[in-house]
């Protein structure tokens, strides 16, 4: 039976990481407490290194590696954050990392990622592609595989963010974080059912999208149904490490519209003057289509990532 990760486990990484990544901000907002009726904490992980919480769970599994696991260099399949992540971490150890990327991953992932110094292998757009296309580099390379969400490392590392959220803002009665693989809500879940057991998780995905909150509800894991949605971060699907811990830990998890995520994205940009991504707008998009949920609560958000195409902008035709 896999061991899943424990709170311990978030504090080993927090420890592994520190020199690493970012201690990102907490930012709040009179405008949009106003217009939820809530009080809103954005825990700002756009601001962290590659731009987005990935840096955690990335340099978690990276630095874990025993010495011989590193000298085969790493691989994964990502459309952006956590190949940013890998590539990061992996140049942080002078390993070789490889990632597969879908062909329409957003150019300003892909430029980052081979800035990182990382070797790019292409496939299709379907998340499936993905996971066969990487069986093949994984054969010819001996790489260590580090999955985007359902890696136990992975997992432990994404819980420091709102391990380091709850620290800096106690007493909330909900935390929210978007779902696609579920690394991020299943280490925020781990942080919080241990620091504040009282305080309600809830995931946000795309409605386009939202085999989690079908597996949620029917308790088993449903395939992604390769649909379209702006968050294209979240075009993934639970596996096997995340979903126990989603299922134990998490209070519930809702979906939101696709033009919901743009205005909320915008939103963020205009009154916040703060750079998000569409993933990153999922649960703001949840405070204004879900307000009855959060109406006179402490609502803590992870702010996912900033890494935004400037060329193609969402609410531009």
């Amino acid at each position: 039976m896999t061991r899943l990760p424990t709170f311990q486990d978030v504090l080993e990484a927090m420890r592994r990481i520190v020199p690493y990544i970012h201690h990102t901000p907490v930012f709040t907002s009179a405008t949009l407490n106003r217009m939820t009726r809530a009080n809103i904490f954005f825990k700002l992980e756009n601001l962290q290194k590659v731009g987005a919480f990935k840096a955690r769970g990335g340099c978690n599994a990276v630095f874990a590696l025993t010495g011989d696991q590193a000298a085969r260099g790493v691989a994964t399949h990502s459309s952006g954050n956590h190949a940013q992540a890998v590539a990061y971490a992996a140049g942080l150890r002078g390993i070789m990392a490889t990632i597969v990327m879908p062909e329409d991953a957003p150019p300003v992932k892909v430029a980052a990622v081979r800035g990182y110094g990382a070797r790019i292998v292409w496939t299709g757009n379907n998340p499936l592609d993905r996971e066969h296309r990487l069986e093949t580099v994984l054969e010819e390379t001996g790489a260590v595989f580090i999955h985007p969400s359902n890696n136990f490392h992975v997992i432990a590392g994404q819980g420091t963010a709102a391990l380091e959220l709850l620290e800096e803002i106690p007493h909330l009665d909900v935390v929210m974080a978007p779902v696609g693989g579920g690394g991020l809500l299943s280490g925020t879940a781990l942080a919080v059912a241990e620091l504040a057991p009282r305080t309600r998780v809830i995931g946000v995905e795309p409605v386009t999208v939202d085999d989690a909150a079908r597996s949620f509800r029917d308790g088993r894991i449903y395939p992604p149904t390769n649909a379209y949605t702006i968050a294209d971060g979240l075009r993934t699907f639970l596996g096997d490490v995340t979903f126990p811990i989603i299922r134990n830990h998490v209070s519930d998890i809702v979906t939101v519209s696709e033009q919901g995520i743009i205005d909320a994205m915008r939103l963020v940009w205009e009154r916040m003057k703060i750079l998000i991504e569409p993933s990153s707008a999922v649960p703001v998009a949840a405070l204004l289509e879900h307000s009855t949920l959060f109406r006179g609560q402490r609502v803590g958000i992870i702010i996912s990532g900033g890494n935004v195409d400037l060329e193609h902008l969402p609410w531009i035709s």
